[in-house]
């Protein structure tokens, strides 16, 4: 469970990943506020608690600071915030238009930068503190071709948060949940039918994507007093990672590699 009935506020909290860490948090007893610019088709619910839904773009830096601030003036507090909003289309670098590149750096670097430093006026101002949490990727681990804005975004995010966790220290902990590939309702976007998600799937050390309750339990840990000496850590949470090309390729000749000698 999180420590008691703490205030959480995840970005981009109504449905996908972000809903999976709002359930995550409401089944560990929190009073959670999940914010979007609209609102879900149905309430994010578990444990037979409702996420309070609120309105945000998470884009608009003026609004950001006066979002948290109520957020926790309704409250009594502010303990964690869980930067979830962020995504891209997929399409090659040459030839992109470089207006919609600049946006997406903006909704997966800048907005959570923006949310952080507003969260970490309210937090550093209470007794207990506070938490943030950043939602990277493998992406900003490796090339990211097809999402090279998106991957460049979430490598900067992860760096961005331990100088967070440097600065903000010992008020304020920031880590990184570094997220592999996920099953959400929009999964067919990214890998096809269900026989092309389960083929990905495969590919992956641990046979399986990550369910979104799988990014929410991370979070609570991080989020309590459990984890309370870890901060600057980014957490990978992607299965086993991915398997080197080169294993497959040599697999059919090598015995070592899974494959049968000839």
């Amino acid at each position: 469970m999180t420590d008691t009935r703490q205030v959480v506020v995840v970005t981009g909290g109504t449905r996908g990943v972000g809903a999976g860490i709002a359930r995550s948090f409401l089944a560990a007893g929190a009073r959670v506020v999940v914010c979007a610019r609209r609102a879900p088709e149905r309430p994010v619910e578990a444990a037979g608690a409702t996420a309070e839904f609120r309105p945000l773009d998470v884009r608009d830096a003026a609004a950001v600071p006066a979002f948290l601030a109520r957020v926790a003036a309704d409250h009594g507090s502010l303990d964690a915030l869980v930067n979830n909003a962020g995504g891209t289309p997929h399409a090659p670098l040459a030839g992109a238009d470089p207006v919609r590149q600049a946006k997406i750096v903006e909704l997966n670097l800048l907005a959570p930068l923006h949310a952080s430093l507003a969260a970490y006026e309210v937090m550093r101002a209470q007794d207990t503190g506070g938490s943030i949490t950043m939602i990277g990727s493998v992406s900003g681990t490796r090339p990211s071709p097809g999402t090279a804005a998106y991957g460049a975004a979430k490598a900067g995010l992860e760096n961005l948060a331990r100088t967070m966790a440097v600065e903000w220290a010992p008020a304020v902990r920031v880590n990184t949940v570094v997220l592999g590939l996920a099953r959400t309702e929009s999964a067919h976007v990214h890998y096809g039918d269900e026989a092309g998600v389960a083929r990905v799937a495969r590919t992956v050390p641990l046979g399986r994507l990550a369910e979104p309750s799988d990014v929410g339990d991370a979070c609570v840990f991080l989020a309590s007093g459990r984890a309370g000496y870890i901060s600057g850590a980014s957490l990978h949470l992607h299965g086993g990672g991915e398997r080197p090309a080169f294993l497959a390729a040599a697999s059919a000749d090598h015995p070592t590699y899974g494959g049968t000698a000839s």
